[in-house]
């Protein structure tokens, strides 16, 4: 399903079929490893699931470019073990498909040394003709059309399930420009229930007209947030 004129909703990832562009983030490598710090008992499986996701993902759309909209890892002031192995493997693995164009996620405050051994820089935004990729924690002022992001990590409950929660994306508009918020690829958690709390992104503490995408076997067009109970 399109969410924008030539912008496709592939999983949890987009891709933008003119340029050829793969958009991806939120993906928090090293949580289990944080977890278990904490004493919660979890195997370590993201990373293996995301590669397999993603394989099939790149197999049909053969991207130019994949752009990581933020927050590769996890830990913010340190590099855990699970994360040098994990972010490097992440890397090798897309690195071989196109090329890759890391942005900085307010969890990657330590992510350069380790992108520093594949000679990849992590940048603070990008911005491709019409379209400009951020993370999504801090406002970059830069005129675009359409605006990516990620870093709220959106999912949505329903009154008749109200314990579950559901992946999304967030179609909006942000000033003049239209924005879209991807859901998080971090497979261990679904992410922040926008149907109850308030928004963590300035960019959609300003949005207007926010339209649900919900992904599940497929993606579902769920109409306007404001009407979501």
């Amino acid at each position: 399903m399109e969410i924008l004129d030539g912008i496709e909703i592939n999983g949890l990832t987009l891709f933008i079929k003119k340029d050829k562009i793969l958009v991806l983030g939120d993906l928090h490598l090293g949580f289990e490893e944080s977890l278990n710090k904490q004493g919660v008992l979890i195997p370590r499986f993201q990373l293996q699931e995301i590669l397999l996701i993603l394989r099939k993902i790149l197999d049909k759309t053969k991207p130019e470019k994949i752009i990581i909209v933020g927050d590769l890892k996890h830990e913010f002031g340190s590099i855990s073990e699970q994360e040098w192995r994990h972010v490097l493997e992440l890397i090798d693995f897309l690195a071989l498909k196109s090329e890759l164009i890391i942005i900085k996620g307010n969890h990657d405050v330590k992510l350069l040394p380790i992108t520093q051994k594949r000679n990849i820089k992590i940048l603070p935004f990008y911005k491709l003709k019409e379209i400009l990729f951020v993370h999504g924690d801090v406002v970059i002022t830069k005129e675009s059309k359409v605006i990516i992001i990620g870093h709220e990590h959106p999912a949505v409950s329903f009154r008749e399930r109200p314990t579950q929660k559901y992946k999304c994306f967030l179609k909006g508009k942000y000033k003049k420009s239209i924005l879209i918020v991807m859901p998080s690829l971090n497979l261990v958690t679904e992410g922040s229930d926008i149907t109850k709390g308030m928004f963590m992104s300035p960019y959609l503490k300003q949005a207007k007209n926010i339209e649900v995408y919900v992904n599940e076997d497929k993606t579902y067009r769920f109409g306007k947030l404001k009407d979501i109970d």
